[in-house]
């Protein structure tokens, strides 16, 4: 066994220990060590950084920085990385930050050392660091820059400013694959309202959009059914440069309060830190207003293949702010606006969600209008109290509404032929298992076909191909969705007149 084997075997058990085995039995040992012993034993000072941060209350934590600082000055170089390494755990407390650039000044101090150091301070440093490391350590100057302006200018996305030169400019709205038909609808009807945009192109899971005028970030937020936004930035191998370009320095001046912050994301090739560091660093040296931070950025850098895109990322969504509570396997938001369209429109709309959940579908579907009543059922009666919850923080209390804890079966508030739409997005049985799932979708189809006026619509996401369809219903549409990674067909059904 190697003596890197060693050290992350030794690490995995002294890890599984708590705090007080640590400090009371480890630590003891370690200090009592020779020399020999303890650079064999260092494994020990990365589990306490670990141990402690995760497990240690404030008292403990205090109580093990003074020794983590002295091993900062032990004469084994691989036990002062370990201690720079570790410090920062914790969490910064004064005089951390002094330790470690008395450490960085010291003539003895490698360039491996060096380079260790500055990961430290890239986590606890501050305006001292900044003075010490600028035009040094390029990496540690950003990120300390980054952590300060994130705690003195923090940022946001601002919806009400226009962006005047709007030019080139490509936006993509992306969502679900098999709903950009649905996409694409609701963003024609908004062109004929308001104009500012014109579709370029239609494709799976995608529509591309031109402004035709100055617009704001809020024109493209007035939309429900996409997933997010992207502004084309640009395409090449240098995305460093593309970031940094003028055109994409005026879009996060003009959305962006405070400082502009960013993550890098290549899109379906997993982590690429290297590729992320190499980038972040040259687009820092070519424009060093512009940040890259792994924490509360409020703008991602999405890299797909040679395509390089910029998505706000603002959370809460804007458009679905009203959902405050919130159920396990709840729907997707803009799904639930999808189905809502997809529905149609109906002038006193009484509307039914068999397996409400929190509530989206009902939501969605009041937002556009029309709606008379609205019923929900589930078996959580807690799920049921964050769908009327949501429904008030959508502005949307005064539509009658009425929610019972039941089988969907058994709901008796509604009469045969009274409601005009059942919406809803059912349990799949691939978190919770089903024991009958295809009689649920069945009976479903039945108890809808039951409540449904003649002219009525049902819409739900399908798994399943089934046999017997009440003769009542007609299937207008059948549309194959993405659902996160399955797919699922999208129905819609309308009752027959009598």
């Amino acid at each position: 066994m190697t003596s890197a084997e060693k050290t992350k075997e030794l690490y995995n058990q002294l890890r599984r220990l708590s705090c007080e085995e640590l400090w009371e039995d480890e630590v003891q040992r370690f200090n009592a060590a020779t020399e020999r012993e303890r650079a064999d034993r260092v494994a020990l000072v990365r589990a306490v950084g670990v141990v402690f941060s995760e497990q240690g209350s404030d008292a403990q934590k205090e109580l093990v920085r003074p020794w983590l600082r002295a091993l900062l000055n032990d004469p084994c170089e691989k036990i002062r990385r370990y201690a720079m390494a570790a410090l920062p755990k914790i969490g910064a407390a004064d005089g951390d930050e002094g330790e470690l650039l008395a450490l960085l000044q010291k003539e003895t101090t490698g360039d491996r050392e060096k380079k260790f150091l500055g990961e430290s301070l890239e986590k606890i440093g501050g305006a001292a660091t900044l003075r010490e490391v600028s035009g040094l350590f390029a990496r540690t100057e950003q990120k300390v820059k980054a952590a300060i302006a994130r705690s003195e200018q923090p940022s946001t996305i601002r919806l009400d400013r226009e962006l005047a030169q709007v030019s080139q400019l490509r936006i993509h709205l992306r969502g679900r694959a098999g709903l950009e038909f649905t996409v694409r609808a609701e963003v024609d009807e908004a062109i004929l309202r308001r104009g500012k945009f014109r579709v370029i192109s239609t494709r799976s899971g995608l529509v591309v959009l031109a402004p035709t005028a100055p617009f704001s970030l809020g024109d493209l937020f007035a939309l429900r059914c996409f997933g997010t936004i992207g502004f084309v930035l640009g395409s090449g191998a240098d995305v460093a440069e593309i970031i940094t370009s003028p055109s994409s320095l005026r879009l996060f001046e003009t959305f962006t309060e405070g400082s502009i912050r960013y993550r890098i994301e290549y899109i379906g090739k997993g982590h690429q830190r290297a590729a992320v560091r190499d980038v972040a660093l040259r687009a820092f040296a070519l424009c060093p207003k512009i940040l890259n931070d792994s924490q509360q950025a409020p703008w991602m850098v999405e890299v797909r293949g040679d395509s390089v895109e910029l998505r706000p990322r603002i959370t809460p969504d804007p458009r679905f702010a009203y959902r405050q509570h919130d159920v396990p396997a709840a729907s997707h938001p803009p799904l639930a606006a999808c189905m809502a369209r997809l529905a149609g429109p109906m002038e006193g709309e009484i509307v039914w969600d068999p397996f409400c959940g929190s509530g989206v579908e009902l939501v969605e579907r009041a937002m556009l209008g029309g709606v008379a009543e609205l019923h929900g059922t589930d078996l959580s009666e807690e799920a049921l109290g964050f769908a009327q919850a949501n429904l008030t923080d959508a502005g949307l209390a005064n539509i009658p509404a009425k929610f019972e804890c039941c089988d969907f079966r058994a709901y008796s508030a509604l009469r045969a032929n009274s409601a005009t739409l059942v919406i809803s997005n059912p349990p799949m049985g691939r978190r919770v298992p089903i024991p009958n799932i295809r009689g649920l979708y069945q009976d479903l189809l039945e108890h809808s076909a039951r409540v449904l006026k003649p002219g009525g619509r049902l819409i739900f996401p399908n798994p399943l191909k089934l046999d017997r369809i009440p003769k009542s219903l007609r299937l207008i549409s059948s549309q194959l969705v993405d659902l996160g990674g399955f797919d699922c067909r999208l129905e819609l059904y309308r009752k027959n007149s009598a």
